[in-house]
């Protein structure tokens, strides 16, 4: 019986961050591929109150929410540390990993659901502002967590491919090569790292993931009155 268990799903950021941590720890693990459309009892014995993926099991017990999952895992084993040893350092990496999740992957999702027009032009654009704010933070740097991939760079590493997949459904682009070169670099160099290459979804799948996601949220916002 395995001692680690991840409930997942192979197009899910918030999972595969999980797996590129463990996978980055040297940790073995046992990944049970969760239905989203018809949730197993599994996922609702372990996740009783958000119902969602990733959630970890470590002999047995549970533990949910990817951020949460992540300091665990590098609390746990203390090899290849993810989070800073300052604890300033350490805020700070968890505040932009929450700027990350709350704000820029929402405002691209944003940007490629709407339809052409006035809203989306304007979402666009705040999308952009977002990502140049990000661009800041990974300036002089090779990776978010310094010269090793961190806890930060594994939250905010949709950008290379989940961001790629939006902009294809959306027809736009957001994130322009010279517009943002440091944000730029910082894909080439995260996605060329063997452990996070191996587990990166193909781009097809994400497409047909977001396709579904956002054709679902269109056919919401024609149906309300």
């Amino acid at each position: 019986m395995a001692e680690v268990k991840l409930i997942g799903t192979s197009q899910s950021l918030n999972c595969i961050r999980i797996e590129w941590a463990l996978k980055l720890k040297g940790v073995e693990y046992e990944l049970i591929e969760e239905d989203l459309l018809n949730k197993s009892p599994l996922l609702l014995k372990y996740n009783p109150v958000h119902k969602k993926v990733p959630v970890l099991l470590h002999h047995g017990k549970p533990i949910a929410e990817s951020h949460v999952i992540l300091e665990y895992i590098d609390e746990t084993w203390k090899n290849n540390p993810l989070l800073p040893a300052d604890p300033y350092e350490r805020s700070m990496a968890r505040f932009w990993a929450k700027f990350s999740d709350e704000k820029c992957i929402f405002g691209a999702y944003e940007a490629a659901w709407l339809e052409e027009g006035e809203e989306k032009q304007k979402a666009i654009q705040s999308a952009q502002e977002l990502l140049a704010i990000l661009e800041k933070q990974i300036e002089g740097k090779k990776y978010f967590g310094g010269g090793v991939i961190g806890f930060l760079d594994l939250v905010v590493g949709w950008i290379p491919r989940w961001l790629n997949a939006m902009e294809e459904v959306g027809s736009i682009k957001l994130l322009d090569a010279e517009r943002f070169p440091s944000l730029h670099e910082w894909s080439q160099n995260f996605i060329a790292n063997p452990v996070i290459k191996e587990l990166i979804p193909p781009q097809e799948k994400l497409v047909n993931y977001f396709n579904f996601g956002i054709s679902y949220r269109r056919s919401l916002a024609v149906a309300k009155p």
